[in-house]
């Protein structure tokens, strides 16, 4: 079987889809699948990236039109290309690539499935309403042809497909729930600890500073609570800041000492700082995944998430951490419950998410399972 992904960027601060294509791709290369995967990234600038990957990468921009990246270069590609996959997988919604692969698949009888990731929720409209016009508009001529006609839409969770349903009409979908995760660390990975000096205990955020992440409630929640319960673990937010002005006044309003503020970490760092913290705290306005979640669950950390994390389900049966709504007094109540606990409780509580990383978010299993529904796809058809 040989697979094509495209993906709008490989880019590694675009986010959590680019990780998961890359741990997936693996897992299906181990599995004697052929992969090759299509970006509209400028070349020079994903060099790197580029190769670093054991598999073909084509880079094919550069783009215009903003975010919709349009490239004159994708379709003369699919048209020279495309007939040598059994299928492709498109990455994300709203993009050139998704429409230009549709038409392309469609004129050849080539099969191809979409991961929306995250896409599709109707947080986006609640928040940006002169967006959602903009969509509504595009979604009946562009959008949703591309969804409806694709042999399948590929789900994360439960969660993310029944807010899907939520988000646009008409919606007449193929769906199915495939799942997504990451994979455990190496063991020299496991093994670091982190190289820059940082408080013990410490709750942690990983990811990119902006205001769907909720960091602002985080840090109020914390801050609140922190001159009560001075006992509470520090608070470290890494990641790089999306929004820097909204970094910069929440940095502002609350000039903690027991708040550090350390910018992005390379993958060995990330490692070791989710391993050794006390939880990973995340109390997003909109989260499809959190593949940040499930990585902290693989080191046995446990998580301290809001409702809007599609995982949160899971990880809640599980006992695995913490979740509220993601509001002020969300934030501070989940902080509150961890604190709250004994150290018995803790240590069941580590055991646990590592538990359920296992169950649930673990990168091999989710992507056997899209092996075997690809598989029988093809057979049937």
């Amino acid at each position: 079987m040989k697979i094509l992904r495209v993906i709008n960027s490989i880019n590694p601060h675009s986010g959590g889809p680019i990780e998961g294509l890359k741990k997936a791709s693996q897992v299906m290369l181990d599995a004697d699948i052929e992969v090759e995967v299509v970006s509209l990234d400028q070349a020079s600038e994903v060099q790197g990236e580029v190769d670093a990957m054991p598999w073909p990468v084509y880079a094919l921009g550069p783009t215009k039109f903003g975010v919709y990246s349009y490239s004159n270069q994708l379709t003369p590609w699919l048209k020279e290309h495309l007939s040598r996959f059994d299928a492709v997988i498109i990455h994300g919604c709203w993009q050139f690539h998704g429409y230009a692969v549709s038409k392309a698949c469609q004129k050849l009888g080539k099969p191809y499935y979409i991961y929306p990731h995250g896409m599709l929720d109707p947080w986006f409209n609640q928040t940006y309403p002169l967006k959602k016009l903009k969509k509504q508009l595009y979604w009946s001529w562009g959008e949703h042809p591309v969804l409806s006609k694709a042999k399948a839409v590929l789900f994360t969770c439960e969660e993310e497909r029944c807010l899907a349903r939520k988000s646009f009409s008409p919606y007449r979908v193929r769906e199915h729930v495939i799942g997504y995760g990451t994979s455990i660390a190496s063991e020299a990975d496991s093994a670091s600890v982190f190289t820059r000096p940082t408080p013990q205990p410490y709750f942690v955020f990983l990811g990119r500073v902006q205001e769907k992440k909720g960091v602002d409630l985080l840090v109020a929640a914390y801050s609140r609570l922190r001159s009560e319960h001075p006992e509470m673990p520090d608070l470290v937010i890494a990641g790089p800041e999306q929004q820097p002005e909204y970094a910069q006044s929440i940095k502002e309003t609350f000039p903690l000492p027991s708040i550090h503020w350390i910018g992005p970490v390379n993958s060995t760092d990330k490692w070791s700082l989710l391993r050794q913290a006390a939880a990973l705290t995340l109390v997003s306005h909109q989260e499809n995944f959190g593949l940040v979640v499930a990585e902290a669950l693989a080191m046995g950390t446990p998580v301290l998430i809001s409702d809007k994390v599609n995982i949160w389900r899971e990880i809640d049966e599980a006992g695995a951490g913490m979740v509220g709504p993601d509001t002020l007094e969300g934030a501070e109540t989940i902080l509150l419950k961890w604190i709250g606990q004994s150290s018995s409780e803790m240590a069941a509580m580590q055991r646990k998410a590592k538990q359920v990383f296992i169950e649930h978010f673990d990168i091999q299993k989710a992507t056997h399972r899209l092996i075997d529904f690809l598989k029988l796809e093809l057979d049937q058809s």
